[in-house]
């Protein structure tokens, strides 16, 4: 199921995510643009080969959201080019004592209805 920011345009809305081990010493930025569907697919390792499989980033921090696709994939190009104490700067101020996000992900607690289509 594709999801679009409105019913008059087929722009599709995206998200930032990161995604961590459970020592969070290792960092992966991704795009999706389904939060809850991505997140779970890093969560049970769907490709072993990945990244976040390799380094056990399972771990959901930090999210933001676009209102198109494009916004939400020159902002993770940004991130990643970004130091790392910048990008711990980043979560702090969203998730300061870095807890993983997705049982609130999952339950409808986190923010924006957005998230929820």
């Amino acid at each position: 199921m594709q999801r679009y920011r409105s019913h008059t345009t087929k722009e599709p809305i995206g998200f930032i995510y990161i995604m961590t081990n459970i020592s969070r010493t290792t960092l992966y930025i991704g795009v999706t643009r389904n939060l809850k569907i991505r997140v779970n697919e890093h969560r049970e390792s769907k490709n072993p080969d990945s990244f976040t499989s390799k380094y056990n980033c399972v771990h959901f921090i930090y999210y933001e959201y676009y209102n198109f696709l494009t916004e939400a994939i020159a902002r993770e190009k940004q991130l990643k080019n970004w130091k790392r104490a910048w990008k711990d700067e980043l979560i702090a101020k969203q998730n300061p004592k870095l807890k993983d996000l997705y049982a609130d992900l999952i339950s409808g607690e986190l923010g924006s209805d957005d998230l929820y289509y």
